[in-house]
């Protein structure tokens, strides 16, 4: 079972890296909390959490304990794949979903495409008295790292929103209603549009 990869980036998109340990490329699924703050190329070392199913082995990536913790815990509610939980991650920072499910914040949970209303009670019944439980956690060191200049930011940013599960025409206004200055890039468009979304 693969626990910790440590090695340079050989590739990264807006949903898995590539991690070159030795020579051997590794196919890594992240969710965007992680992405915002991997360079672009360069050493990089990532807890994992390996999913076995009888067709694949999949590799999941995160820069912190925290949110590898966090993953683990979402994957232990019936319901609750692998996507779903990277899904979740991607929308909710692991420090404010631990906030969330701990104060039964359904309107916050449910704001994430593929959670309804029954899921994110689900999800604050079963872990609610687990996350309290966690070790306590940095909330320091979560920002996005400074943007770099990127002509597509605004096509990459709605592709990355649709992945994630909100609608075209809904991700469009919402990026069409955000002012950025032109040398934003992706990573600061996707953030700005997160926090409007998920309001």
């Amino acid at each position: 079972m693969i626990a910790l990869l440590t090695g340079k980036i050989a590739y990264k998109s807006l949903d898995h890296v590539i991690v070159d340990v030795g020579g051997v490329g590794y196919r890594v699924t992240v969710p965007l909390s992680t992405f915002y703050q991997l360079p672009d190329e360069g050493p990089v070392q990532l807890q994992i959490h390996t999913n076995v199913k009888e067709d694949a082995i999949s590799l999941y990536g995160f820069l912190t304990t925290a949110e590898k913790e966090m993953f683990a815990l979402l994957l232990s509610v019936s319901g609750v794949g692998p996507k779903l939980a990277v899904n979740i991650l991607s929308n909710i920072p692991a420090a404010d979903l631990r906030s969330a499910l701990g104060q039964g914040d359904i309107r916050r949970l449910s704001a994430v495409p593929g959670i309804g209303k029954k899921t994110a009670e689900r999800l604050t019944l079963e872990l609610k008295d687990k996350v309290e439980k966690l070790a306590a956690w940095p909330t320091a060191g979560h920002s996005a790292p400074p943007a770099q200049s990127d002509t597509s930011g605004f096509e990459d940013a709605l592709s990355a929103l649709v992945n994630l599960g909100y609608k075209d025409t809904q991700a469009r206004k919402v990026l069409e209603s955000l002012e950025f200055a032109p040398s934003a890039g992706l990573e600061e468009i996707l953030k700005g549009a997160l926090k409007v979304l998920m309001k």
